[in-house]
């Protein structure tokens, strides 16, 4: 990047068309990216501001394998899904594309044309996983297996979601498929590879360059160059049926790797939003290129993203990499498979008005440096302690005292005290250290920063009385709502890259427009005369069965997708062992509670050869009355003993479940009393 820059392209990850986007992606890279964008907007700057949905890969065909639909019809849902909840929280970009349009599939298979043609891509006949049951060769994600890293048992074939380990499918202890549930099986595939472990000095290079870049981004891209055998060539090609058609005579049944093709995505949506113009803001050394994502995209985007744009050639690589970490949600990792998540689309529903909550939320609780925690608590405690009571409140009583005192027209200043003068000052140095901020990514800071502006005004106004000094000193009363005035006007303006639904209702009460950044450090953005109108409180108060609400639907969505939870197997037996088990078919002739024993049953079992006396620890799952006539497995030579005076002669077999909810194991109505269980 030369030292001036004539224009921005900035990028946000491309999200899976596999489902709904939630608030860790929104804190992720989405809100960030927004901000910044906004910003430099606001600063008159050259930039285009360009994402769109991922709709290729294994995890589009799982998720219709999963529902029973097409993969093109699950990509067309949750695409204008996504689109339409983006937008409404705010989300400003300049063109929100698809990796399934035309000008995607030509941009990328060009790409790919273009490394073939230029020797750039090695052909090799590698061995990969294939699903004998289902007669196909699978996708990385179609494979799950034990991550040989943590040790998590559900690892991916490309990246274990437990530690964030990216793997390949034959690092994984014990995989299996996730089609069919079988052992896959290794067998011959040829595929073509991108050379990383021949390309991994120009790639540390490049990194090595961008030393500035956050500690966890450039932290990431050393140690994958440095640990182990370093960079090694990765296939950019699969055998999938769903994807984007490797453009070769001998590549039948072949698509492109979704990782080669997404980020290409983000070429062909500058190509789709202007034209042949494009080539300014991917080519150009004057332009600022910044990808915003998080931290499990890192390897991706800064090493082979990079590495593909370094072999085709032409192109400027990105100059700013501020990637997040991972937001969780109330203690827990966000979880999509469990369904433990806030989904932006239901937020939005739930919450309607207040989108300007969660964008500030988020930012106040970004994950910047490291994992952070969303929880509805804080959401609540963060809207009506500083949403409502600070900023909220300082900006509506100003408008309440102009209307009451001035009908609505600033007064005009008399002479400044000192702490007018430190008031004014303070305002207008505002923008700029805000700005310092953002320019450096540190987004939780630049938005502290605009709430410090209104703690003071909150301050400034609280120590000035202007209700008490109208009547003994009007002039005073007067200077002081004409620099609060001034301090509201600076707030419509700043809050805009964090809060632009408030910032733009505030402007409207103050009847005034959005400034240049640059005009916003005046000492006077309001001239005494003009006229504002009361619009009302921007913030509302959120009420506790409101967040009770919230965290009870999580709760429920969650244990509705709760994945069972297993006893540990117990040690292993012998074939004879289990031979001298006898079980046997039986049924229920009479149940009654065991005196002085509230968990046990007297149960009489007729066994066809004999009838038993069975007592069973299940009084608090069955009425004794409803038993009679229940077919049950018995084992029936296990030592008989008393209980609690009773003579039992057997155990009844039962199933329990995750809840410890118990149920009685039985063969079919049909089968016969004394029938040999085996």
């Amino acid at each position: 990047m030369s030292s001036e820059i004539s224009r921005y392209t900035i990028t946000a990850a491309l999200p899976y068309a596999n489902g709904p986007v939630h608030i860790g992606h929104l804190a992720g890279c989405y809100l960030p990216s927004d901000i910044y964008a906004r910003y430099l907007r606001k600063n008159g700057k050259d930039l285009i501001f360009v994402c769109g949905t991922d709709e290729h890969g294994a995890a589009i065909n799982m998720k219709a394998q999963s529902e029973g639909a097409e993969p093109r019809e699950i990509v067309d849902r949750y695409h204008a899904i996504i689109r339409d909840s983006l937008d409404k929280i705010g989300i400003s970009f300049d063109v929100f594309s698809r990796t399934s349009k035309e000008i995607h599939h030509k941009t990328a298979q060009d790409f790919f044309t273009k490394l073939y043609e230029k020797g750039s891509l090695e052909e090799k006949v590698t061995q990969q996983y294939f699903d004998p049951e289902a007669e196909q060769f699978i996708a990385d994600r179609f494979i799950v297996g034990e991550c040989p890293n943590c040790h998590f048992g559900e690892a991916y074939g490309d990246q274990c979601e437990n530690c964030g380990t990216s793997l390949s499918p034959t690092d994984l202890i014990s995989p299996k498929s996730r089609l069919s549930g079988a052992e896959p099986i290794l067998k011959e595939t040829k595929h073509w590879f991108l050379p990383l472990d021949h390309l991994s000095g120009k790639i540390k290079d490049y990194i090595q360059s961008h030393k500035n870049w956050k500690p966890n981004v450039y932290g990431q891209c050393m140690s994958w160059l440095d640990s182990g055998d370093g960079l090694q060539a990765r296939s950019m090609t699969r055998d999938l049926d769903w994807g984007i058609p490797v453009p070769l005579d001998d590549a039948e049944g072949k698509v492109l790797y979704v990782w080669f093709d997404a980020p290409i995505g983000y070429i062909s949506a500058t190509k789709e939003l202007l034209g042949d113009a494009w080539e300014d803001y991917w080519t150009k050394d004057d332009t600022k290129l910044v990808h915003f994502i998080g931290k499990d995209n890192i390897v991706f985007h800064c090493i082979i993203f990079p590495a593909m744009l370094m072999e085709h050639g032409g192109f400027h690589l990105a100059d700013e990499v501020p990637a997040n970490e991972f937001l969780n949600l109330e203690g827990r990792k966000i979880s999509t498979s469990r369904n433990w998540a806030v989904w932006l689309h239901e937020y939005l529903e739930d919450f309607e008005g207040k989108e300007d909550v969660l964008r500030y939320v988020l930012t106040a609780t970004a994950p910047e440096s490291k994992d952070n925690d969303f929880t509805w608590s804080d959401f609540q405690t963060r809207n009506n302690s500083e949403l409502v009571a600070i900023l909220g409140n300082f900006v509506n009583r100003v408008q309440v005292l102009m209307q009451k005192y001035y009908e609505g027209e600033i007064p005009k200043a008399g002479a400044f005290t000192s702490e007018d003068k430190e008031a004014l000052a303070s305002m207008a140095a505002t923008p700029a250290s805000i700005a310092e901020s953002l320019e450096s990514y540190r987004f939780r800071e630049a938005l502290s920063r605009m709430m410090g502006l209104a703690r003071l005004g909150n301050k400034y106004l609280a120590d000035q009385e202007p209700w008490k000094k109208i009547k003994e000193d009007p002039e005073r009363a007067g200077t002081t709502l004409y620099v609060a005035a001034q301090i509201c006007a600076q707030l419509a303006q700043v809050m805009e890259p964090f809060m632009p639904f408030s910032a733009n209702k505030l402007r409207t009460d103050l009847q005034i427009e959005a400034l240049a950044w640059e005009d916003c450090n005046s000492q006077e953005l309001l001239k005494a005369g003009h006229r504002i109108q009361s619009g009302g409180h921007l913030f509302s108060k959120i009420e506790d069965e409101t967040i009770e609400a919230q965290k009870a639907k999580l709760e429920a969505a969650a244990a509705a997708k709760a994945e069972p939870q297993y006893e540990a197997l117990k040690e292993e037996i012998q074939f004879e062992d289990f031979t001298k088990l006898d079980i046997r078919v039986g049924t229920i002739l009479s149940a009654q509670k065991v005196k002085k024993a509230d968990k046990l049953l007297h149960l009489e079992v007729d066994l066809g050869f004999e009838k038993r006396s069975i007592v069973s620890g299940i009084a608090q799952y069955f009425n004794p009355e409803d038993l009679s006539g229940t077919k049950v497995s018995v084992v029936v030579n296990l030592a008989p003993r008393k209980l609690r005076g009773v003579m039992s002669q057997g155990m009844i077999l039962m199933a329990e479940d995750s809840e410890g909810n118990l149920k009685f194991t039985s063969a079919p109505a049909d089968m016969p009393n004394g029938a040999v269980i085996r």
